[in-house]
């Protein structure tokens, strides 16, 4: 065999794939409109899960399953982006991690709408100017992002599949480590990386931003400043790395959540999340949380927050393994608005891979 020969193979695959892309492309479209004729969500997380699955145990190898991965998920891209010139909000500026999220979990075809605050992504799903929304909800290290779960209590929004990012900090700069006197970023960018800033820039004044790609926008404008944010911006914005890796614990993840106006069926690996508010009683939270024992569910995650309706009172976020129909969770749903003052299921959804 010579190169030659081995390039005209190549060549021969290429054009078959090619063919084959587009015909797979031709039943999407057709499935596309067959959901708009009756009401269906062109984004459906469950079958994105199947397809990934499906994926891993159709690969023999030489090709990694995270490369298949990343191909596939740029084919279904392809393919949203065809069916409906899907819109999604996330934190913006262009850069920031909840825009590397949302490109992770929906490919480079569709269309990105940056937001300047978490409240404006809601708005915008909840106005349905665009198709879906990405937020931050909590950090390994650092815990809940509260507005998030603040603005869950006043929209109808829907929770429609999760996704965990790893996060790598960088300090970005014009200047010099010496010549640095104030740095930008998010507040809980700051958290994440108390640590290396206590023992690398004592005396630098923190100024906390909405967030880590404002936090870029504002080092550039501002003389002696530096940012904290992802590598990517590096290039984006044209700035200089001054120190990667940052972050006080590597392994440092954020959750984040896409928004929609409903929630998927079952994949037989869910969570589901929900929001509920108990009487003010001796015992009444214990005795809400009791059924998810009595009924054999596990609960993987609370969070209390105040409840804008009276003062110290509070609702509380729970995450429960399962879906909402599976019918040992709706059993305990059930049992559980006897001890609400009310109760309201955000989203059942696949779970991710933390």
């Amino acid at each position: 065999m010579n190169i030659e020969y081995l390039r005209e193979q190549i060549d021969s695959l290429d054009t078959e794939i090619v063919r084959l892309l587009n015909e797979r492309i031709g039943v999407v479209l057709k499935i596309g409109e067959e959901k708009k004729k009756h009401g269906g969500e062109i984004y459906v997380p469950s079958r994105e899960r199947q397809v990934f699955e499906k994926i891993k145990k159709l690969n023999g190898g030489p090709l990694p399953d995270e490369s298949a991965h990343a191909i596939y998920r740029e084919i279904m891209s392809a393919a949203l982006a065809l069916e409906a010139e899907m819109k999604i909000a996330y934190l913006g500026p262009e850069a920031t991690f909840t825009h590397q999220a949302a490109r992770n979990k929906f490919g480079t075809s569709v269309e990105y709408v940056p937001a300047g605050s978490i409240g404006e992504v809601f708005d915008r799903v909840q106005n349905r100017t665009v198709d879906y929304g990405v937020v931050p909800i909590e950090n390994s290290i650092e815990g809940a992002v509260t507005n998030t779960f603040d603005q869950f209590a006043v929209t109808s929004t829907k929770i429609c599949a999760e996704i965990y990012l790893p996060i790598s900090l960088t300090l970005l700069s014009r200047y010099s480590k010496k010549e640095v006197r104030l740095i930008y970023s998010k507040q809980e960018v700051f958290g994440q990386c108390r640590g290396w800033l206590h023992g690398n820039m004592p005396n630098v004044e923190l100024v906390a931003v909405e967030s880590t790609g404002k936090a870029v926008q504002m080092a550039l404008e501002t003389p002696g400043a530096a940012a904290i944010a992802s590598a990517m911006t590096s290039d984006l914005y044209e700035i200089e790395v001054l120190a990667t890796n940052i972050q006080d614990i590597q392994g440092n993840t954020t959750r984040f959540l896409v928004i929609g106006q409903n929630y998927g069926p079952a994949t037989g690996t869910d969570k589901t999340s929900i929001v509920f508010g108990v009487k003010h009683k001796v015992g009444a939270l214990y005795d809400a949380l009791s059924v998810f024992k009595t009924d054999r569910i596990n609960m993987s995650k609370i969070e209390s927050r105040p409840s804008k309706n009276k003062a110290w009172e509070y609702v509380f976020f729970v995450d429960i393994d399962g879906h909402a129909d599976d019918p040992a969770v709706a059993r305990a749903l059930e049992d559980l608005q006897e001890h609400c003052t009310n109760m309201t299921v955000l989203g059942s959804y696949p779970q991710a891979e933390a």
